[in-house]
């Protein structure tokens, strides 16, 4: 009695009389691989939305007088509170100046302010921290100063600070970069203290390399990504800090056309022109949310225990 014995082509080919194991089957499935700039949105789709709205946002600014604007600041009693129309597309304000013009314009002094603000702040708060972090008695000195400045709200601090100076973009973002600089000190100094006690700087350590060197070449690339994921919602904080300012009169001058000087003109006429207040609030909101979103996706993506995987 015989029986069909089904070999595989290993078993096959096989010499006689040598047991062959079966081919074990596949358990994982194929993944296609998502290599390149695409494959890389694709896992992290929340950068690629706020990057891109916030892309929108400064070639808006960028190019705002090719995008059928007018003078932002030109005054036409004439013309003034007029209704959203195909004529202007967000209305005029109370001295007859057109909103459509002023919003896009204002998107230039919110962008400045808050990339001008993220770059000071973490280029001196990752200064301040390393130093604060790594020389323990500059650590007791320093964060004594922090923490005094951190005890007084970002907000009333950059109130005070604009008082003492007259009303200007630059006197603004430096009031703000004051008031966000103790963060990012603390920041980079919880950062800083855990790399210190790693093997390979109590090795550089024990090497006779200078503490210089140490922080430059152990100890600043890897402060490098948390302080990214950092500056980027100081920069919305920025926005928002510079919009309030404005709004209550102690920020940019109200001759330059700013979505919280915009707010501030208009909110005398919210409850029978809310156009005015609208427009400005809208792009603000979406810029703010832009970098939010641009700052999650870039935490998912230099944080290796919570980037996504394929």
């Amino acid at each position: 009695m015989s029986s069909a014995t089904v070999l595989s082509p290993t078993a096959a080919t096989a010499p006689q009389g040598v047991a062959v194991a079966a081919p074990t089957p596949d358990v994982l499935l194929p993944v296609k691989a998502r290599k390149g700039f695409i494959g890389f949105l694709r896992r992290h789709p929340t950068m690629a939305i706020g990057g891109s709205l916030l892309l929108l946002m400064v070639l808006v600014a960028i190019f705002a007088p090719l995008l059928w604007t007018t003078d932002p600041t030109a005054l036409a009693p004439a013309r003034r509170t007029r209704e959203p129309s195909a004529m202007y597309w967000f209305g005029t304000d109370m001295l007859g100046r057109d909103v459509y013009s002023r919003v896009l314009y204002g998107a230039r002094v919110s962008l400045i302010v808050g990339f001008s603000v993220a770059i000071l702040a973490s280029v001196v708060g990752l200064t301040i921290g390393m130093i604060a972090g790594y020389i323990r008695l500059a650590d007791s000195i320093i964060m004594r100063v922090m923490d005094g400045l951190m005890s007084i709200p970002p907000i009333l601090l950059a109130i005070a600070l604009m008082a003492l100076t007259r009303g200007s973009v630059q006197n603004v973002i430096i009031a703000i970069t004051i008031a966000e600089i103790p963060r990012v000190s603390r920041l980079v100094r919880g950062v800083v203290l855990s790399l210190r006690e790693q093997p390979y700087v109590e090795a550089a350590v024990a090497a006779g390399t200078r503490t210089p060197m140490i922080i430059w070449r152990h100890i600043l690339p890897n402060t490098l990504a948390p302080i990214t994921v950092q500056a980027t919602y100081i920069c919305a904080a920025a926005m928002i800090t510079e919009a309030i300012l404005s709004f209550i009169g102690a920020g940019t001058p109200p001759i330059i056309p700013s979505w919280g000087n915009i707010m501030a003109e208009g909110r005398a006429l919210w409850q029978v022109k809310p156009y005015i207040v609208f427009f400005p609030a809208v792009f603000l909101s979406i810029t703010v949310l832009a970098v939010n979103l641009l700052g999650d996706g870039l935490r998912d993506a230099l944080d290796p225990r919570m980037a996504k995987r394929i």
